[in-house]
């Protein structure tokens, strides 16, 4: 069996929020430690749990995802990791070398050269001048700051801060440990490219533990998630079951928007009969999808266009059903204000997962003007055992002979 190469047992870290009780609580804690007395077990006055009772462990070739929303103690934990802050409860134990870019400068100091802040952040990891030099070509190479390599750091953008963080991480040693908290939330499709190589060759000698809001990029990189919610965990486990319980769980702590004239207003959204206004409804991955709309309106015009838009966590739009311009003069002649609208799909070739549902109403004459148009008027969780880096998963049969 492979040893671990991170190990976290019961692990906890706590503050405080009143700047000076923090003071005189670390003048306390620094005291207590240098006579080998244990940390302060319980809260005190003012301070509370970034972290606690955290536990994991991770092998060679394994690359953990830590999810969570901003504040969830995902940067406290890894500062942990890194060895920049102290537990207050618990172990770590971490076997060979660490690389780790967990800031958008990574530390770097500004006044100094790109060039500069190599040798600085190789010095801290304990190398020679020459190893340095020896690694210096292929970080600048990497990094692609040839001409800006004798440039301030300070004048460099937050892409290129990261390309020579992420570079200096991962070449200037051969990390048994690599850290990595939303390093391909900036920078180009191509350095994004170079990233995921450059992570996939490491996985083969490393243990990865990666920090990212996109679901995507965790399901593409990571064999295994952590979710934290407040500081403590929710789950860990396989990737695919994980990332689906945490993006569950994003979509409900978003309340429909409403915006538009309101002349038509949406008052039930259905999926396959399912009642899901501000709620998910639930499907197996391959399954057919009838979307129904029941509206009220008021001042009809003569044309509408029904847009069913389905967003990710990151909010981008995967998929579109737009509807040509339907005539609305049967019901002008009606008493009822009430209005129907169904869409029928097939098979949604969307990858299991978590998406928000967005409705919006165009009046079809001018098809500019906005009759309604709801926000996370619902959601969508496709089940399913496949997890793709797409979320088009098209169906298909193979066959092989």
């Amino acid at each position: 069996m492979t040893e671990p190469l991170i190990e976290c047992e019961n692990l906890g870290k706590k503050f405080c929020r009143d700047l000076k009780k923090s003071l005189w609580y670390g003048v306390k804690d620094s005291c207590s430690d240098l006579f080998g007395k244990p940390p302060h077990p319980q809260l005190r006055e003012g301070e509370f749990w970034a972290n606690q009772g955290i536990d994991f462990s991770l092998n060679r070739g394994e690359c953990l995802g830590l999810l969570g929303r901003n504040g969830a103690g995902k940067t406290t934990l890894l500062k942990m990791l890194c060895g920049l802050v102290k537990p207050d409860s618990g172990q770590i134990r971490l076997k060979g070398s660490v690389g780790a870019l967990i800031a958008l400068n990574a530390g770097f100091q500004p006044v100094l050269t790109g060039r500069e802040n190599v040798f600085v952040y190789g010095g801290i990891l304990g190398l020679s001048q020459k190893a340095i030099k020896d690694r210096l070509d292929e970080i600048v190479a990497f990094a692609e700051l040839e001409e800006f390599i004798d440039t301030p750091v300070r004048n460099y953008s937050s892409g290129m801060n990261v390309r020579l963080g992420f570079a200096c991480a991962s070449l200037l040693i051969k990390p048994d440990i690599l850290i990595l908290d939303e390093v391909l939330a900036v920078g180009d499709v191509s350095f994004r490219a170079k990233c995921y190589e450059r992570i996939t060759d490491l996985l083969q000698q490393c243990a990865v533990i990666f920090v990212s809001h996109n679901s995507t990029q965790v399901a593409r990189t990571c064999s295994k998630c952590l979710h934290l919610h407040e500081g403590r965990p929710l789950s860990l486990g396989p990737t695919n079951q994980v990332l689906q319980r945490y993006l569950a769980s994003s979509f409900e702590r978003h309340d429909s928007q409403e915006i538009g004239q309101q002349i038509i207003k949406l008052n039930k959204l259905l999926t396959n009969g399912n009642t899901h206004l501000n709620q998910r409804c639930i499907i197996d991955y391959g399954t057919d999808v009838k979307f129904t709309l029941e509206l009220t309106t008021t001042n009809m015009p003569d044309e509408v266009i029904t847009i069913i838009s389905l967003t990710n966590d990151a909010g981008d739009i995967v998929s579109q059903l737009r509807s040509p311009p339907q005539s609305l003069a049967s019901l002008h002649a009606s008493e009822s204000n009430e209005l129907i609208i169904t869409c029928e799909t097939g098979k949604l070739p969307l990858a299991p997962g978590t998406y928000a549902i967005t409705v919006s109403l165009l009046d079809g004459g001018t098809q500019n003007r906005i009759l309604t148009w709801v926000r996370n008027a619902g959601g969508l969780e496709i089940r399913g055992d496949t997890m793709s880096n797409s979320p088009t998963l098209l169906l298909s049969s193979w066959d092989m002979r």
